[in-house]
């Protein structure tokens, strides 16, 4: 099985150029040592996220992106990515760059997720973002946030 990426756009506010998400999410995987994988990426509102959140996470608030690693083995990763065009739009201008550019952003970071990457301490959120400089760096973007919760 190749790397797939399916994208469900399930939103309306944003146009998506999906190809450049899954770009973003096959350059994390290929680079991390994933051969093979089965992604599903839903763009979502607001509601939506802030429901998935609260259901799977107990969190009673709309987050940015949100993963569940379904399988994963050495070379093989099946997931969910689940991403909020509402807070990309929100948080873009905030960051200096297009909401476009955001939900690459949040692509990456969702993918980083789910090769193992995690953000809940000062030193693995450093290391996150460090990651998600490289891959941005890809597609000519450089981050301009600061230390901001993902």
């Amino acid at each position: 099985m190749p790397i797939i990426v399916e994208i469900a756009n399930q939103q309306e506010l944003l146009s998506l150029d999906e190809s450049r998400l899954r770009d973003g999410i096959r350059a994390v995987l290929v680079d991390e040592g994933i051969t093979n994988a089965n992604i599903s990426v839903a763009v979502v509102d607001d509601a939506t996220i802030k429901e998935i959140n609260a259901q799977f996470l107990q969190h009673d608030w709309a987050t940015d992106v949100i993963s569940f690693v379904l399988e994963q083995r050495k070379g093989f990763v099946e997931g969910e990515i689940i991403i909020s065009a509402e807070t990309a739009a929100a948080s873009a201008g905030q960051f200096g760059w297009k909401a476009d550019d955001e939900l690459l952003l949040y692509a990456v970071h969702g993918a980083l997720h789910l090769v193992g990457y995690d953000d809940q301490t000062p030193a693995t959120r450093k290391t996150m973002r460090e990651r998600e400089r490289a891959y941005l760096a890809q597609f000519g973007l450089r981050p301009r946030y600061e230390d901001s919760p993902s």
